[in-house]
């Protein structure tokens, strides 16, 4: 995703925005693969 910050407002942080928009989509994926994880181990679980 790309952020053209020409339009932008000039007190706008936008390397910190998409530092925090770059965390939030790891944070995102990992707890993804997390809860797949518990779903696989669940699986082996059940009879």
């Amino acid at each position: 995703m790309a952020i053209n910050p020409a339009g932008g407002h000039p007190a706008m942080d936008y390397p910190e925005h998409l530092r925090t928009y770059s965390g939030f989509i790891k944070g995102t994926m990992a707890m993804i693969v997390f809860v797949v994880l518990i779903l696989l181990f669940l699986l082996h679980l059940v009879p």
